[in-house]
């Protein structure tokens, strides 16, 4: 089967991403970024937020944003899987989703099958090396350790200049295993979303790790498999 070359892809994809998106909220972003390695794949979108959500924000209705969000992006998310799929043979295994309702921002994460363990480390991918690595995985170990606990496994992809992918394996504490088991996902995301994110930009040491500007942070789970998605969007270096 015949996929297009990768530039190709970025535009072909986020061409489609902010139509859907439009069709679907109502207003799309002003500009979708796409970036991926062989297995991990994000979309950066920029502006995004309707006149309505406008309106909410500005009252105070985050979680009434949030939660509307949640209810379409289910709708979304295979008919994306699907396209990408088609584009560029990925199987997405994965998909992680967040907004910067701050600054009008959103993140989708697609993850391949490739990247289910430290074992599946290509190091002659320079994606797997950059600057401060191991430095930022002992800053993500201690503030997952506030907020749940210490992840069994840290992987970071350094996808391009600007972006920086953190996978966390084994973080959900047995409370949070009881509140799936019976069925409440939505508050329990919620909450995490509110009080990781506040940790994540809480944090002043994420731009002397890096040695660049955070512009933007985002995290998203998936409870199934006990697992996290920290994307850290940057300045690149002059």
């Amino acid at each position: 089967m015949f996929f297009l070359e990768k530039k190709q892809v970025q535009t072909e994809l986020a061409g489609y991403i902010g139509r859907t998106l439009r069709e679907n909220f109502g207003k799309g972003p002003e500009s979708v970024f796409v970036s991926y390695n062989h297995s991990v794949m994000t979309i950066y979108l920029r502006n995004f937020m309707s006149p309505s959500e406008m309106v909410l924000l500005g009252q105070h209705q985050e979680i009434m944003i949030q939660t509307t969000r949640d209810l379409l992006m289910q709708i979304l998310i295979p008919e994306f899987k699907a396209y990408i799929k088609i584009l560029t043979g990925m199987e997405v295994n994965e998909f992680y989703y967040d907004w910067g309702l701050h600054n009008k921002s959103g993140l989708f994460v697609c993850i391949g099958s490739s990247t289910t363990s430290a074992e599946s480390e290509n190091e002659n991918d320079k994606t797997y090396m950059f600057h401060g690595k191991e430095t930022l995985h002992q800053e993500i170990n201690k503030i997952s350790l506030q907020a749940e606990k210490t992840p069994e496994e840290v992987l970071s992809y350094l996808l391009n200049e600007r972006t920086l992918v953190v996978i966390r394996n084994g973080i959900l504490v047995p409370i949070e295993k009881e509140l799936i088991r019976l069925g409440n996902f939505e508050a329990l995301r919620l909450a995490k979303r509110n009080l990781e994110k506040r940790l994540l930009h809480n944090s002043g040491n994420f731009e002397s790790i890096l040695q660049t500007k955070v512009n933007d942070i985002f995290v998203d789970w998936d409870f199934y498999r006990d697992k996290s998605v920290i994307v850290l969007i940057l300045s690149p270096t002059a």
